[in-house]
């Protein structure tokens, strides 16, 4: 089994199978009620969008101010061949450094960004997204999360996951409560296709 998990791990680096297994799964629905119902972006906004893998959450947004950062440069590839000037995209990890290309935002987004990272990792994260943000502006995750009440398949797919910090919900909350002093979690277990237990979070600075 282990052996299997890290094969698909691997293909999943590559782009355009990414993007099949996020089609499979009906991501593009979750990414549709994040854009709606959680960013709520208006046009001419400014978005920082850490962790944007292949800039797919553009397609639910209006004419906004873009910037996009990815680890992974065949992600960010695929982000400029789809979407060309509507954003601005670097393959890179965002640093204080990397700030400085930006201008203050109204919303940061970080999308299956948090259960990847630990949580020094998680509240260095936080903080960046709490500096790009104007004051009143706010940040936006999603992520998988464990409940009491998600199903035994659930909490089964989402072990299998990427990444390997998957929290319970108010252990999301109480990290971004360390930076953020207003922030609203929602759980849901009906994003996907696959019985898959989702956690929305919004965060205003």
């Amino acid at each position: 089994m282990a052996q299997i998990t890290s094969g698909v791990r691997r293909l999943l680096a590559a782009a355009h199978v990414y993007d099949l297994f996020q089609w499979l799964v009906g991501a593009d629905a979750a990414r549709a009620t994040l854009a709606r119902d959680f960013i709520r972006a208006q046009p001419g906004q400014r978005i920082l969008d850490i962790g944007c893998g292949t800039g797919a959450i553009l397609a639910h947004l209006p004419a906004v101010e873009y910037y996009g950062f990815d680890l992974s440069a065949d992600y960010i590839a695929a982000a400029r061949q789809r979407f060309g000037n509507r954003g601005t995209f670097w393959p890179e990890r965002v640093t204080s450094a990397s700030l400085e290309r930006v201008p203050q935002c109204d919303i940061v987004i970080t999308v299956a960004v948090l259960h990847h990272l630990d949580d020094d990792e998680a509240l260095q994260l936080f903080g960046l997204a709490h500096a790009a943000l104007r004051p009143g502006g706010r940040l936006v995750t999603y992520d998988n999360c464990y409940t009491a009440d998600q199903s035994r398949l659930s909490r089964w797919i989402v072990s299998r996951d990427r990444g390997q910090n998957v929290r319970w919900e108010p252990e999301y909350r109480a990290l971004a409560e360390k930076v953020f002093a207003r922030v609203r979690t929602v759980v849901s277990h009906k994003v996907l296709r696959i019985p898959y237990t989702s956690i929305f979070m919004e965060c205003e600075k």
